[in-house]
């Protein structure tokens, strides 16, 4: 049978267009018009990812860091404090012990000379320059801040990356001495930390080392079941198995592993505890177990002399008050922002 089916001619061959999904498809066979769309597409691509590469984590959260308005003025504040606690002592204008100006101060008759131009924040009780303390007195402030978290974190780390290596790539044995461990945490966790610094304090005798140790003491648990914690999360990746499988030692995955990518939480924390261990210096202080000598300026024993002229010169209480304040401000500010710039589920 002859077939009737008319013969249509055959469709001449189009363009290609171009692709906008596969830009990186072949340019033969396109017209001058399509290869330019094509090139000006793969430009365009080009420039996208020239501006969005892989950047480290820590890249990124400093990117993020510098985005956050939270973390701008919590820098800033910690910055005008380290400053000023640095060489502001430098440059008071009278010797924070001096007992000069004590013969204007009657309490008798409730006369404590106030701000001046000689005296920008006035006299305190004993005639000395309360500028000057406030100043120098930022420097002990921080010295008891920074030192009592650094030991709690020291600490906290060498505990908890302990137990988080043995629990999460030690096996059997790994895990009676991530238990050990774990128990000791949980003792001192047991304690109110206030009233466990109190009770360290008051065993080593007032002093600034003794608070410095007390705080640091209270600050080891945080430390150490954050960065266990962080541990175990970061010993399930597949980069570990990946170690694991490729014969890499145990030991080996997990301090130059598994701990590195683990500090993250961590380092927040100390941010964190920085603020804290800051108010409970001064609770210290407050208490009578801070620094013996009440001529050595530190903002909680300002605020503790300060307490008996409350009704005659509250502004000896404001200056330190506002001191401490603003400070712990400054270090809250920055970390929650850190932790934001690190934490992928807070990230804005």
């Amino acid at each position: 049978m002859t077939d009737l089916t008319p013969m249509l001619p055959a469709p001449e061959p189009r363009p290609a267009e171009p692709d906008s999904q596969t830009p990186t498809a072949s340019l033969a066979g396109l017209t001058p018009k399509a290869r330019r769309q094509r090139l000006d597409r793969l430009a365009e691509l080009a420039a996208v990812h020239a501006e969005e590469k892989g950047r480290s984590l820590w890249a990124e959260a400093f990117r993020r860091l510098r985005r956050n308005p939270a973390a701008v003025a919590g820098t800033v504040v910690l910055l005008l404090f380290v400053l000023v606690a640095l060489i502001g002592p430098l440059f008071v204008p009278y010797d924070p012990t001096s007992t000069a100006w004590a013969d204007q101060v009657k309490e008798g008759q409730n006369i404590i000379p106030g701000p001046s131009a000689q005296h920008w924040f006035g006299l305190d009780h004993n005639g000395r320059d309360e500028f000057s303390r406030v100043i120098v007195g930022a420097r002990q402030t921080l010295l008891v801040g920074v030192v009592a978290t650094a030991l709690g974190l020291i600490v906290g780390c060498l505990l908890g990356g302990l137990a988080g290596s043995a629990y999460g790539l030690g096996g059997r044995a790994g895990r009676r001495i991530d238990n050990v461990v774990m128990r000791v945490i949980d003792m001192l966790l047991a304690m109110p930390s206030l009233l466990l610094a109190v009770s360290i304090a008051a065993l080593l005798g007032p002093s600034l080392t003794t608070v410095m140790i007390a705080i640091g003491v209270i600050s080891v648990p945080v430390f150490a079941r954050l960065l266990r914690g962080s541990m175990l999360a970061q010993a399930n990746s597949e980069y570990v198995t990946a170690a694991t499988a490729l014969g890499v030692r145990r030991w080996r995955i997990a301090l130059v592993h598994v701990l590195p990518n683990s500090l993250g939480p961590v380092l927040v924390q100390a941010t964190l505890t920085l603020a804290t261990a800051i108010i409970e210096a001064a609770a210290l202080s407050f208490l009578g177990l801070g620094n013996p000598d009440p001529a050595v300026p530190e903002w909680g024993v300002m605020l503790t002399d300060a307490l008996t002229r409350l009704e005659v010169a509250p502004r000896l209480t404001i200056y330190p008050a506002v001191g401490i304040i603003i400070t712990a401000f400054g270090f809250t500010l920055l970390g929650e922002a850190l932790r934001e710039a690190l934490d992928p589920k807070l990230r804005r």
